[in-house]
């Protein structure tokens, strides 16, 4: 067990204190009014005459990644309730208990002669790195919005997968589409434990050709304005706000191959039995879709943060041209979107990050480094089901990404290649190496 000495009682008076540690791992420690009859270990009256309790529990929601320092407190039943601010999980700060049956790491606090403690058990020598107050302004679900947008419009109990899925892809406003997408995946991950799953609906609606947007200044990818190498605001902002876009295009591609591909079934050699996409297929993309929301509400906030907002720049649609390419295909669709787009993003994104970090912008590195890490499972959940579909078909996974790449995408896979991320998310350099695709002179599009 390690102890760690987090401060004085006079020192730490706010709230909530931010708590980094020598191995890289976040804490947050809350001060609440003690509850007389809670469990925990609470200030003695003779050093607080207040009475205070101290909690500790891990800084990032196990569901999604939220910044659990920006919760929502409650009290239930004589316990403090900790809610994430981006998904409104619920988590007992003493236990971390959650009632969607999860459960968060909390750590035991001691306070003794004034001194505050956080004991992190079964890790030796961890040393604090340090302690920051956490502002006591308290952020929306999804940060602060430029106006008010009401709320989304949400379907009934009966609506199938499909139903919601062409329901966010015809939802325009980005707020709406960002709360209906987490809200649908809580919603299948929970009637997934249930008696009564979410009914698929595969082959009942047609997904949009296009999905719609709201107030955005579109033109080609080849007509974007130059965002610079990140030195000022403006360059930051520009690229903060392409970014932002590729997260919401990204959304939707999320949502779009589970609606488009529900009938899909395998093309079985011999006399194997074809197989429909088992229901994990669809959790896992809604997983996606879920942090690509979050990622998306991440940039908004921080484009806001800076003075800018979403909308105020120009935008492009190249990653959905890649995903009208690859509508008939569901191999192909995987292929480009996850195997090619998004595994350009694990190339650039440490090269972006560094930018950003030399401009001295660390809360823009904090969002960028969560998205960089999100991105590697996309990357991996995309190579798990093409190969999961070449298991079922007898074919070889490097030749049908081969393949789809050089009949279905625009340009060459091109490096710097981030080969550790790559090989992390399951591709070897046998993916992509010496790789073209149809002729083209644009850039690849990073993310997806």
């Amino acid at each position: 067990m390690s102890d760690i000495d987090v401060g004085r009682l006079t020192a730490l008076t706010h709230a909530r204190h931010s708590i980094s540690l020598s191995n890289g791992k976040r804490l947050v420690l809350f001060r609440l009014p003690r509850i007389s009859s809670s469990a925990a270990v609470a200030v003695p009256q003779a050093d607080s005459p207040d009475g205070w309790t101290y909690y500790a529990m891990e800084a990032e929601c196990p569901h999604a990644g939220g910044p659990m320092a920006e919760a929502q407190i409650d009290i239930e039943d004589s316990s403090y309730i900790a809610s994430c601010p981006w998904h409104a999980y619920d988590f007992n700060v003493e236990t971390g208990e959650s009632s969607y049956g999860i459960k968060a790491c909390t750590f035991p606090v001691t306070v003794r002669d004034g001194q505050v403690s956080v004991h992190i058990p079964e890790v030796l020598d961890l040393q604090l790195f340090k302690v920051e107050p956490v502002s006591e302004k308290v952020k929306f679900k999804h940060g602060p919005r430029i106006e008010p947008s009401g709320s989304p419009l949400r379907l009934g109990d009966d609506a199938t997968l499909c139903e919601w899925c062409v329901h966010i892809l015809n939802t325009s406003n980005p707020e709406h589409k960002i709360e209906l997408t987490t809200h649908l995946f809580s919603l299948f991950a929970t009637r997934e434990q249930s008696a009564s799953p979410m009914q698929l609906g595969a082959g009942t609606i047609t997904a949009p050709d296009e999905p719609p947007r709201e107030n955005l200044n579109q033109v080609k990818p080849g007509a974007m304005p130059k965002a610079g190498k990140g030195g000022s605001l403006k360059s930051r902002i520009m690229m903060l706000h392409a970014l932002a876009n590729i997260e919401q295009w990204a959304i939707d591609l999320a949502i779009d191959i589970i609606v488009r591909f529900a009938s899909f079934q395998t093309n079985a050699p011999g006399e194997r039995l074809s197989q429909q996409l088992p229901r994990t297929f669809y959790y896992d993309w809604l997983k996606v879709a879920n942090d690509e929301a979050k990622h998306f509400s991440l940039l908004r906030a921080r484009l806001e943060e800076l003075g800018s907002h979403f909308g105020a720049l120009p935008v492009h649609h190249g990653l959905w041209e890649s995903a009208v390419r690859t509508a008939h295909d569901l191999q192909a669709r995987i292929s480009v979107i996850a195997l090619v787009h998004e595994a350009r993003g694990l190339d650039v994104n440490p090269m972006t990050i560094e930018k950003f970090r030399t401009a001295g912008d660390a809360d823009s590195v904090d969002v960028l480094r969560i998205i960089h890490n999100d991105e590697i499972t996309h990357v991996t959940t995309g190579h798990r089901w093409l190969t999961w579909i070449c298991q079922q078909e007898g074919t070889d996974p490097v030749q049908v990404f081969r393949r789809n790449v050089q009949q279905h995408f625009r340009g060459a896979v091109k490096g710097p290649f981030n080969a550790e991320a790559r090989s992390q998310a399951g591709m070897d350099k046998s993916y992509y190496e010496d790789l073209h695709g149809q002729p083209w002179k644009g850039e690849v599009i990073a993310g997806g």
